[in-house]
């Protein structure tokens, strides 16, 4: 019988006690961590021949661990948010088993002082409010499904629910009386109470009476269905507002991009609210981050429009500018000579 060694015995306990139990990490955390150390079991044995059933604790030293990074970009050609990622799922670990074999403290204090390293940031792509207009016309309100899609495309522009808040909503979930809100279960299994503007409640009341949601037991129901009469998943939100998207771009070209995705409508929601100057306390709340600091990328990002749009007027309002040294000989000559002295 193979010996279990120490690293085998706390990451069975981090992956299946502490994640879930202690820390209320999501399943889909969890199996993004779980592939973190596949690659690091797979890096200890192909770069310093350290099969699985041989690796120990006292094996994750920064160095190594510093070199499985680089390796992760160099190898595997992972991109910086994903190696991030991992290295999240690392010093996660590290913190771990801390308290119970404290002689690691110093190795896994320098783990977890590895810089994490910067992505350049992306530009924030969304929609303008026409293209999100031809979007949602483009759903026939008359066909079947038709105001279930209407429904789906609306809450997520007026929202900014994630596609995975918006597949797991119940039909208890839904309060429209006043205030209409919409209780989301968000990342980490927290829950957060989300307005729905006064003008969908009618359409959305509509679809709640052709689906006859009105029996107590139909509470407990998914909010949204496919064809199969199944929850929807993400790949089937996904194909819906592409399909959507494609038939809005027939009528109207350039307004909606190929690459339309339910997360550019959240990017659309935040950017909406941002630009109305709701303030990024609220709207932080309404998405769900765990950090206003995540809130102020559309900040940033609306700062940088509005600039750019003043910078454009202002070349037509003023005159251009004459350099002052072009009519000043003394200057110029002074100029000339600056780099022989």
């Amino acid at each position: 019988m193979i010996k279990q060694t120490d690293f085998a015995f706390f990451l069975n306990r981090f992956l299946t006690d502490y994640l879930p139990n202690k820390r209320g990490s999501s399943p889909k955390t969890i199996d993004s961590y779980r592939y973190s150390f596949i690659f690091l079991i797979e890096h200890y044995e192909k770069i310093y021949k350290i099969t699985p059933e041989k690796l120990e604790l006292s094996d994750i030293t920064s160095e190594k661990i510093a070199g499985y990074f680089d390796w992760l970009q160099e190898e595997k050609r992972v991109s910086v948010p994903t190696r991030n990622q991992r290295q999240a799922a690392v010093n996660s670990f590290v913190r771990f088993p801390m308290y119970e074999r404290p002689e690691y403290l110093n190795e896994y204090q320098q783990i977890l002082a590895i810089p994490v390293k910067k992505a350049p940031q992306k530009e924030i792509s969304y929609l303008k409010t026409d293209g999100v207009t031809a979007l949602i016309d483009a759903v026939d309100i008359s066909k079947t499904n038709g105001i279930r899609d209407y429904v789906i495309l609306m809450l997520l522009y007026s929202t900014g629910i994630r596609v995975s808040e918006l597949i797991n909503l119940k039909v208890r979930d839904v309060s429209l009386h006043v205030p209409y809100t919409l209780l989301v279960h968000g990342k980490g299994n927290k829950s957060r109470y989300v307005p729905i503007i006064k003008e969908a409640v009618p359409i959305i009341q509509k679809y709640l009476e052709s689906q006859a949601f009105h029996r107590e037991v139909d509470a407990n129901r998914w909010l949204f269905i496919n064809h199969m009469k199944k929850q929807f998943t993400r790949q089937g939100i996904n194909h819906l507002i592409k399909k959507y998207g494609k038939l809005a771009r027939e009528q109207h070209p350039g307004l909606i991009p190929e690459d339309i995705s339910p997360h550019k409508m959240r990017h659309t929601a935040a950017m909406e609210l941002v630009s109305s100057g709701v303030d990024l306390i609220y709207i932080r709340d309404m998405l769900g981050h765990v950090s206003v600091k995540t809130t102020e990328i559309y900040a940033r990002t609306d700062a940088k429009l509005k600039r750019a749009a003043i910078e454009a007027a202002s070349r037509e309002i003023v005159p251009p500018e004459e350099a002052l040294w072009d009519h000043d000989e003394d200057l110029c000559a002074w100029l000339r000579g600056f780099n022989k002295r």
